[in-house]
């Protein structure tokens, strides 16, 4: 039997053991519940797995559809046949705010949007809302929205903390995966979660049969889920960028960085009846000219290395 679009309200205990859930005035038991509720789960906090997160481990993600015909998306992306485009933007589209924005395309619509650090976004006093009208409106992005209608619009929390906001995941007659098990990673070049998910669904399932075949469905008869998942790419490649968010909570990135690299490709290419200074020369004066000093560079770098 499946039970769609119904929504839990509530969990079944034997003791401290989950034996179901609540929906509506209907109780459904099952030997094992595996929790895919998102981020905020409601069953992971539930089974005391789970407190709030931390602003700086949390996200908020905004993302518009917008229709344009097949046509015109393949001209403006210079798409051949069958094929698609992804972009990802950082610097100016989040204002100085923590975070960065995506645009790609579909078959007859963009999927264009914003991910904005929580801490970041409360300290800026600014809404997301500004933020992303004013991501909308930039010259980068209109000559690819141009007379595109927006459909469809969105906004969620995305985890942002990698492996240090994942905690427990198993406990008796439960388990977590996808966002409510934290499982989301953003590495700066690229932002994960679909794949991570659905490693950690095949290792509960793999769990969860062993567990049931036992007649043991504590968390110890399901601790098999939690050696999967650290063994499985989605463990790895966790654990390998388990320092990335911090390294991408620094603000330089946001602003300073970006204006560096504008001012220093305008000197390189920039053409104003003036002498050439060679690429080095012209490197140093930016940098004496602009708010960062080598140490910062040097700091941020090394950051980078044993972070990504």
């Amino acid at each position: 039997m499946t039970m769609t679009s119904i929504r839990v309200d509530g969990v079944l205990r034997d003791g401290d053991r989950i034996t179901g859930v609540v929906a509506g005035e209907e109780e459904l038991r099952a030997r094992v519940v595996v929790a895919a509720d998102g981020i905020n789960s409601f069953l992971a906090r539930t089974a005391g797995l789970r407190n709030r997160s931390a602003l700086p481990h949390l996200g908020v993600g905004i993302k518009a559809l917008v229709q344009l015909d097949e046509d015109t998306i393949a001209q403006r992306f210079t798409l051949a046949p069958g094929r698609g485009a992804a972009l990802a933007f950082v610097g100016d589209c989040t204002q100085g705010v923590g975070g960065g924005g995506f645009l790609y395309t579909n078959r007859s619509s963009l999927s264009v949007g914003l991910v904005l650090r929580l801490d970041a976004l409360r300290d800026s006093r600014r809404s997301a809302q500004e933020i992303f009208q004013h991501y909308l409106g930039h010259p980068m992005l209109t000559q690819y929205l141009d007379g595109g209608e927006i459909i469809e619009y969105g906004c969620h929390l995305v985890a942002e903390g990698g492996r240090a906001m994942r905690g427990r995941i198993v406990h008796d007659g439960l388990v977590l995966v996808g966002d409510a098990a934290g499982l989301t990673l953003n590495t700066g070049f690229t932002v994960r979660g679909m794949d991570l998910a659905a490693a950690s669904a095949i290792a509960a399932a793999e769990a969860i049969i062993e567990a049931i075949a036992g007649d043991d469905v504590s968390a110890t008869g399901l601790a098999g889920y939690e050696t999967r998942l650290e063994e499985s790419f989605a463990g790895r490649d966790m654990q390998t960028y388990a320092r990335a968010p911090r390294f991408l909570e620094t603000e330089r990135l946001y602003g300073a960085y970006g204006t560096l690299l504008a001012d220093m490709m305008h000197g390189v290419f920039g053409l104003d009846a003036t002498p050439r200074r060679s690429l080095l020369r012209h490197a140093h004066a930016t940098i004496r000219s602009s708010h960062l000093r080598y140490r910062d560079l040097a700091r941020d770098a090394v950051k980078a290395v044993s972070s990504l």
